[in-house]
């Protein structure tokens, strides 16, 4: 228990519903346990990773106790692969590298699942998790609790969930936060390929908030004239960084990670500022591209990510229908 010395994963007497905590160590006895305060930790629902929609369905439908029955008595059968599946097994391809070059390191990603599934219904998550091969180090089932208030004390880094609230919670709390929409993906796993959108995801929405309300020749007259002051930070900005201090662990030939920016910016009126905040920052971009309001989704095709990060709605449909899997950063939470 987070506030007595109950033991864990059993709920405690006192405080029934806090967060329960699995420790993995009789389920995966093989994970390297990492720090927290080295590694990039990446929290992931259930309904991110795994494709749940029909379980789901069956909740709204007909309640928590006859969810819980039907997730009891398939607790064998592996859930399907969700959006962010594939992501996260190419993360732990990032590990693999990292150790084999050098064993001692810390600065792993470290994957946390948490779900608001109760304890009792949650050994269908974990029997899928082992069935997979996903090296989880953590299991959190929170019953009736805003699962992102523990985001912080856990060290999380970037949070993907399937439910809006969550992200906006998590987003106000100050963690990068995207929310997955399930979708069937078939993305490589090697290397792991992250694209980003620029304003409002990796920049501040300071130029955006010029174009709604001067056009794009306001916004382009504000950019020159800000050519040399560096954007604000965004909501994704924090991820970036510390997956660029694990990119930087590599050679450019042996980098397991590409990084990508995808933006509708225009490179000749308003890329300067956006290649020179990166520069500011010391956040190296493997591909920029600077699209100038053109779609992003044949761009995206051609990258295929693991996983596109967008705070627009019509940029994340049209990754999706190239079959790129992407995630909201909603800008009005």
């Amino acid at each position: 228990c987070l506030q007595c010395p109950a033991p864990l994963p059993h709920a405690c007497p006192n405080h029934p519903k806090l967060l329960r905590c699995v420790p993995p160590t009789p389920l995966f006895p093989f994970l390297l346990q990492k720090d927290p305060s080295k590694a990039l930790v990446i929290a992931v629902t259930t309904r991110a990773i795994f494709n749940l929609e029909e379980e789901h369905q069956l909740y709204l439908e007909k309640g928590k106790e006859e969810y819980v029955r039907h997730q009891q008595a398939n607790q064998d059968r592996p859930l399907p692969p969700g959006t962010a599946f594939a992501f996260i097994q190419a993360v732990q391809y990032v590990n693999k590298k990292i150790l084999e070059s050098n064993p001692a390191e810390e600065d792993l990603f470290d994957i946390l699942l948490l779900s608001n599934n109760s304890p009792e219904s949650g050994v269908r998550i974990i029997n899928s998790a082992k069935h997979y091969g996903l090296e989880i180090s953590k299991f959190c089932f929170v019953s009736d609790e805003d699962s992102t208030q523990y985001l912080k004390s856990h060290g999380v880094k970037l949070f993907l969930s399937a439910d809006r609230t969550d992200v906006c919670n998590a987003l106000r709390r100050g963690v990068s936060a995207a929310l997955v929409f399930q979708q069937e993906v078939q993305a490589p796993s090697t290397p792991l390929r992250v694209a980003f959108d620029g304003d409002a995801v990796l920049f501040s929405d300071e130029t955006d908030q010029v174009f709604r309300e001067q056009g794009l020749e306001g916004a382009v007259q504000y950019e020159r004239a800000m050519e040399a002051v560096p954007m604000g930070e965004g909501p994704m900005k924090a991820f970036a960084m510390h997956l660029g201090k694990i990119h930087k662990k590599f050679n450019r030939e042996e980098c397991p990670i590409r990084t990508y920016l995808v933006t509708a910016r225009s490179g000749r009126d308003m890329g300067i500022r956006a290649i020179k905040t990166l520069r500011e920052w010391g956040l190296a971009i493997d591909e920029a591209f600077f699209m100038d309001g053109a779609p992003k989704g044949p761009i995206l095709a051609q990258i295929q990510p693991h996983i596109f990060f967008d705070d627009g709605l019509h940029n994340i449909q049209g990754a999706q229908d190239m079959g790129v899997p992407s995630a909201w950063v909603p800008s009005c939470c």
